[in-house]
This record gives structure tokens, C-alpha cells and sequence, in this order.
């Protein structure tokens, strides 16, 4: 089966689902059509014997790997929250319910983590019960740079990262390296990019038994060695611990090292607001399953685009300066985090929907 546009193509072979993200123009960013073919996969693959496990990469300009994805469409996200675009919401619902779906998948869930793999893309990777990254993959959250947050699951994933990393990355959206994301629990194995195509080959050409077979095999491939901490462990525990963003600025600009110059300087960029909302998100992940999770950050994103609706919105001005007019200025409000008050963080939480209505009510 594939899309109308080939922009997903899912395939079995020997006993394993293939699916290739085909959208390399885009860096395979999800448009809710592609959203819906995965989850199609997926569902009709989910109790089909001839199925042992589901295998997952994204395609370049160039061929196969290079570009996992890129996240999603936010050009889409921009029109559809200026013209009022009811798809909008499909989107974000659907994305976060095929988030769950790969979490929870009983079969093996392979991700071949090549490349761009920011934002959604991540949303379809770190559920996977085997993340693969190569010396060419880029992993990011970098929502707080368009005024958004880390969604599609990132405060129920970053938040398990050891001490306070995930606070750390959900605030910066700092771009890790392939190996540097197997520090951080965010991927689990790594294999040198040249060695793909012929590891995706074989996947459908070797005669498995059973699922778990399909990922010991995919697993034997790999290099599990965890590098030395790309950043300062201790640092960044003692300030992304601190209690608000205010005092982690603070502290950033009492130091002299060149890690806090850098992290401040990359804070100083981002929504003072939508700062203040990520740490609360993470904070509160924390202690959240899963689908509690996905459930808070369908509030979230509801609350993002519609609490100041159209252009008003901190999401939708942020994107604007980053992927419209390209001038790189947003105009945040409030443009400092003092000025961020408790009660406009509070506004995000509070959900749009009774329990009974939500639409990620199902989620179990």
C-alpha cells in the first residue's frame, strides 16, 4: 500500500513491514495525509500474522536514508491557523494517537533513524523498541524555537532522561549528534550510515522466526557503546534543576563558562512565554504515563494556537519569522521573562475539553 502522492510507502516483505517516508523535498515532514497512511500501516499490520515486526526510515534527494523527519509541516500549521483551517486540529490529534499507536505497538517497531529526526520525527522514533542513529543523524525539540513546546510526547520521553537533561533540551532545543543521543537515552544503538541500505535488505530476505528474531538481528548490527557526556553533566543538573526560568537565566548569566554563554544565548532567542509553559510541561510529565501525557499536550497545543487566536498566537508568530518572512525577529509577548506571569502559564493547562469530550480520550 502507499499514498496517493507516494509520500508514505508501506510495503511487506519476507515478514516485515517496510515503511519509507517519501517526502525528501520536505525532509519528509508529516502532513496529515501521511499521518493517516502510517497509522493505516500500522493498524492493518497490527494483528496480521505474516507481520513480525515494522521496520521505519525516511528517504533523501539523493535515495534512500539521509532524512528521516523533519517534524511536522509547520508552513501548513501557519496557513491553517491564520484561515481557520479545521484540518488543524485533525492534525494534532491524529499525530499524538499514532505517537500512542507506536508506543504501545505489540511487535517490534524499528526506527532507522537517519539524518533530520526533529520534532515529529522524534514523535515516531522514541516510542520504537529499537532507535537507530547513524554519524549523519541530527535529534532535536526545537519547538521553543518557533514558539511552541516539545508535543508529540516529548514531556513523557525528555523527562526520562537522567537528572535534568530533559529540562535542558526541552528549553534549548540543542541538536544532538548521532552518538551524543545515546547519552541522553534518546537512541540505542548506532551504525555507520554506508551499512543501511544493506541492513534494510535484509530484512525482508532473512527467514525469521518470530519478532523478537527481527530485532536481536537489527540489534547485532549495532554499536550500544555510550560516548563521553557531550555536555556538562553537573551544570546542567545544578541549572535546569532550579525552580523557574527566571532562576535558570539567572544562574546562565552568573557563570563564565562558555556552555552557559551558549545556553543563554540560545534562551535569549526563544518565547519567553512558551519557556515558561515547556518546564512546567516536563515538570509535570514527570510523574505522567503516557497517554496522561499526550492528553496535556493536546491541551497544550490547542491553548498555543487558540488562547491568542490567528496571528496573535506566540506559535504562529514564531513560525512566521522562522519559515514565512525569514526575518529571523520574532515579536514575542511578553518580550522578557519577568514580565511572564504564574496565571498565563496556568491558561495552557487548563484543558479546552471536559474528560468525556477529550479527543484523546481514548488513550489508555
Amino acid at each position: 500500500m502507499s499514498s496517493p502522492e507516494q509520500t508514505v510507502i508501506a510495503e511487506v516483505q519476507g515478514r516485515v513491514g517496510l515503511i519509507t517516508l517519501n517526502r525528501p523535498k520536505a525532509l519528509n515532514a508529516l502532513s496529515l495525509g501521511m499521518i493517516r497512511w502510517i497509522t493505516d500501516a500500522l493498524l492493518s499490520w497490527k494483528n496480521n500474522d505474516q507481520v513480525l515486526a515494522v521496520a521505519i526510515r525516511g528517504v533523501n534527494k539523493e535515495g534512500p536514508f539521509g532524512a528521516f523527519c523533519a517534524g511536522g509541516d509547520i508552513r501548513f500549521f501557519h496557513q491553517a491557523a491564520l484561515g481557520g483551517n479545521p484540518e488543524l486540529e485533525d492534525f494534532f490529534t491524529e499525530e499524538y494517537a499514532l505517537n500512542h499507536l507506536i508506543h504501545t505497538y505489540p511487535k517490534p517497531y524499528i526506527a532507522f533513524m537517519d539524518g533530520i529526526v526533529m520534532g515529529g520525527g522524534m514523535g515516531i522514533s522514541q516510542g520504537a523498541s529499537l532507535r537507530i542513529v547513524t554519524e549523519r543523524s541530527r535529534l532535536a525539540m526545537p519547538e521553543t524555537n518557533i514558539g511552541l513546546f516539545p508535543d508529540v510526547g516529548g514531556g513523557y520521553f525528555l523527562s526520562r532522561c537522567a537528572g535534568h537533561v530533559g529540562e535542558y533540551l526541552a528549553l534549548t532545543g540543542r541538536v544532538m549528534e548521532g552518538r551524543e543521543s545515546l547519552f541522553a537515552g534518546l537512541a540505542d544503538g548506532f551504525i555507520e550510515s554506508g551499512r543501511l541500505p544493506g541492513l534494510w535488505a535484509s530484512l525482508g530476505q532473512t527467514p525469521f522466526e518470530n519478532g523478537a528474531a527481527v530485532e536481536r538481528w537489527c540489534a547485532s548490527h549495532l554499536s550500544h557503546e555510550v560516548p563521553p557526556a557531550p555536555w556538562p553533566v553537573r551544570d546542567v543538573d545544578a541549572v535546569f534543576g532550579l525552580p523557574d526560568v527566571s532562576a535558570i537565566v539567572a544562574a546562565l548569566g552568573a557563570s563564565g563558562t562558555d556552555w552557559a554563554r551558549n545556553t543563554l544565548d540560545a534562551l535569549r532567542k526563544r518565547s519567553p512565554l512558551m519557556l515558561c509553559v515547556t518546564l512546567e510541561q516536563v515538570r509535570r510529565a514527570r510523574s505522567m504515563g503516557l497517554a496522561d501525557d499526550l492528553r496535556m499536550e493536546r491541551d497544550l497545543v490547542r491553548r498555543s494556537f487558540h488562547l491568542r487566536p490567528g496571528a496573535g498566537s506566540e506559535t504562529a508568530e514564531g513560525i512566521r519569522a522562522l519559515a514565512i518572512d525569514k526575518d529571523h525577529n520574532p515579536r514575542w509577548e511578553p518580550a522578557g521573562i519577568e514580565a511572564v506571569t504564574a496565571d498565563q502559564v496556568a491558561a495552557f493547562f487548563v484543558s479546552p475539553w471536559p474528560a468525556h469530550a477529550h479527543p484523546l480520550r481514548h488513550l489508555r
